[in-house]
Parts: C-alpha cells; structure tokens; sequence
C-alpha cells in the first residue's frame, strides 16, 4: 500500500471506530509515526483481516513516536449526537498524546479545531496516509476489545462477533432481550417502523 506524506514529519494521523454501531462506544484514535515509517500490510482498517489489525496494532504502539486512544461512551454519544462524540474522541486521543503535532490529519469531512494546532480534513483519508491508516487500526482494536469484553456480560447480544453494529443477529437479540445499558437510546435501534413493503 503507498501512502503519500501530508506535509510535515510530525504530522498526527486521527481516526474513528464505531460510528454506526446501536451499542458500545465511538472510539478514536491518533498516531504520529516516524517519517520513514513503511509496512507492507497496513491499511484502511476496513480492508484489513481481523488477524492483520491484531497484529499491526502492538507494532505502530511501539513503532510511534506518540499516539493516543479515547472512548466515548453510549450517555455521552446519547446526550451530544455521533457526530460530537466522534470529534470529542478524536479530541480525547490528542490530549493523550505528549507531543504537539505540527498538523492533524482528519478521516472524513468534519472536525473542530484542537488547541491552535492545523488541521486538514482528507475524505477516505484512512486509503490515503499511513498515519490516518494507523489511527483507524488502532481505534478497530481498542474498541473490539472493549466489545469482546462487555459480550461477557450480555453474551446473547454476540458483541463477540458483530461488535454492536446493527447486523440482523444483533436487531433480533434486542427484539427477544430488549435494550442494555451500553445501547445507545438516541439510535434507531429497530428498523420496522421505517421499512416499506413492496
């Protein structure tokens, strides 16, 4: 995969995981990789195996010259919509990070400002820059793992496997079982009442 470098050598790479999912939280991630940073198998997360995230995900933590990693939760995500909450993350993980990059590389179209730091925002930038393709994998990983462990909890809804996202399993444990306390109310969790009948 051949990504382009942005602008400077400590620019930080964010991204998100989660954004569509009816439970758990939206979870970002930034990295600032060195500037000769080169891997074979890195990618949009989204392209990538769950085998392939696993294994990147401990080589960029040790490889990077920072990165960070933020959570926000379902009352949050419910209180200020999944597009706040996904920017609040993407801002969470930058405070996380001791160095201050000289430039924030953003996935998608919409972003706040952070501190006085620039920022660029690059449609399907996680295909474009390693940095950006590192933060995705990162925020995969942190947020499945945090889905494998609240299956633990509520292992009819099978988070194990489909993560939260609304898969025909996952709408039809919450038919049968109803809502958890990690569901996010302000979603449409159930889609009949939309559906027309052709």
């Amino acid at each position: 995969m051949l990504f382009a470098q942005y602008k400077y050598p400590d620019e930080a790479g964010t991204d998100e995981a989660g954004r569509g999912c009816l439970a758990g939280p939206v979870t970002a991630a930034c990295i600032m990789l060195p500037e000769k940073f080169e891997n074979g198998i890195l990618n949009d997360s989204k392209q990538l195996s769950e085998r392939d995230r696993y294994d990147l995900a401990p080589l960029l933590r040790k490889e990077a010259l920072d990165y960070g990693v933020c959570h926000i939760y379902e009352e949050k995500i419910d209180e200020i919509n999944i597009l706040n909450a996904s920017i609040l993350a993407m801002h969470g993980a930058l405070e996380q990070m001791e160095k201050s990059p000289s430039l924030i590389l953003v996935d998608g179209n919409r972003f706040k400002p952070f501190k006085q730091i620039p920022h660029k925002c690059i449609i399907k930038g996680d295909s474009k820059y390693s940095s950006i393709a590192a933060a995705s994998v990162l925020a995969k990983t942190y947020r499945d793992t945090h889905m494998i462990q609240l299956h633990q909890e509520f292992p009819m809804y099978n988070w194990a496997k489909n993560k939260g996202y609304p898969t025909k399993e996952h709408r039809h444990a919450i038919r049968k079982y109803g809502l958890t306390k990690y569901h996010r109310k302000s979603f449409k969790q159930l889609p009949e009442q939309m559906r027309l009948e052709f």
